[in-house]
């Protein structure tokens, strides 16, 4: 009976976490065709969060009101989990596709789970080995070779993408997300989980909003505008963060981070679809070590 549930578990968790990776996929694409309409990266992400927590509340406020002692006793932890998601990561990918491919993010995006194997490690949330180690190494230097794009000239002259340096923050936040997720066990509900992740990032995301507004950076309430708010709200905002976090919960962060492999091929086919981006050497070299890294990575769960 155990065997059967937890073969169910497995099912679920792997239909939930493939939708999570297409969704998140979608949002770097969102995020470039933001930056073509001029929609203010750090704005988009503020009314994005605003209209999750809207949307949301209705459902939560009762759960978080009833376990709120609870919450403030773990506040800490839920905003380190609200600043790393809400506020850091997703503001600094809506800004590096300003000045970015959409395939060199998911790329280095795609590296995400040999990070959340390393930080997990160090955080003892769970243990590596020296497989995870060269994972590491091999998969930081495919990143190297995306932020570099192969060229002494840029590497003798510093002259990086700023795009592609911010993505780096961004990958790291995530992964930082994702470890500490799995490092405890919760009294509320993923929805209310989500819910209170949410408040906690929205609230330093309050004054980055009003910072770039006052530097000239206004939203303009247009179609595109609309469109783009409607899909990053709905998709990457709530579903895909609930099936992330559900998908988590049955099957654990490392295993989870797997699927996050699947949003360089879903990201790369709509980019070059959609913006006719180009599959550059760079891409391909980086993508190797990217690819060597995760599968040796991955090399613990046969001798787990």
């Amino acid at each position: 009976m155990n065997k059967i549930i937890f073969t169910n578990n497995n099912y679920k968790a792997y239909i939930l976490l493939t939708l999570t990776a297409l969704f998140w996929s979608g949002n770097f694409i969102v995020g470039k065709a933001a930056s073509i309409y001029e929609i203010p990266p750090f704005s988009l992400n503020f009314y994005r969060w605003l209209f999750a927590f809207a949307i949301l509340f209705p459902f939560t406020y009762k759960e978080i009101i009833e376990n709120k002692k609870y919450i403030l006793e773990n506040l800490s932890f839920f905003i380190i989990l609200g600043i790393t998601s809400i506020t850091i990561f997703n503001s600094i990918v809506y800004y590096s596709l300003y000045h970015t491919q959409v395939i060199s993010g998911v790329l280095m995006i795609s590296t995400i789970p040999v990070w959340i194997m390393f930080i997990a490690s160090l955080l003892k949330i769970e243990k590596t080995n020296i497989f995870q180690i060269i994972g590491v190494i091999l998969s930081l230097t495919g990143v190297i070779f995306i932020i570099t794009k192969a060229d002494l000239e840029l590497i003798k002259n510093l002259d990086f993408n700023k795009g592609d340096l911010s993505m780096v923050v961004a990958m790291f936040s995530w992964a930082i997300y994702s470890a500490l997720l799995r490092k405890k066990t919760y009294k509320i509900s993923q929805i209310a989980l989500l819910e209170v992740i949410i408040i906690c990032g929205f609230v330093f995301l309050i004054p980055v909003y009003f910072i770039e507004m006052s530097l000239g950076y206004k939203v303009i309430l247009n179609i595109p505008f609309i469109l783009t708010l409607s899909y990053v709200v709905l998709f990457p905002g709530i579903i895909a963060f609930l099936f992330w976090i559900k998908g988590i919960a049955f099957i654990g962060a490392n295993r989870a981070g797997v699927f996050l492999h699947l949003m360089p091929i879903f990201g790369a086919i709509m980019a070059i679809i959609i913006f006719n981006e180009k599959f550059m050497l760079y891409h391909f070299l980086g993508a190797i070590f990217i690819i060597v890294g995760i599968v040796l990575s991955n090399r613990n769960k046969k001798n787990a």
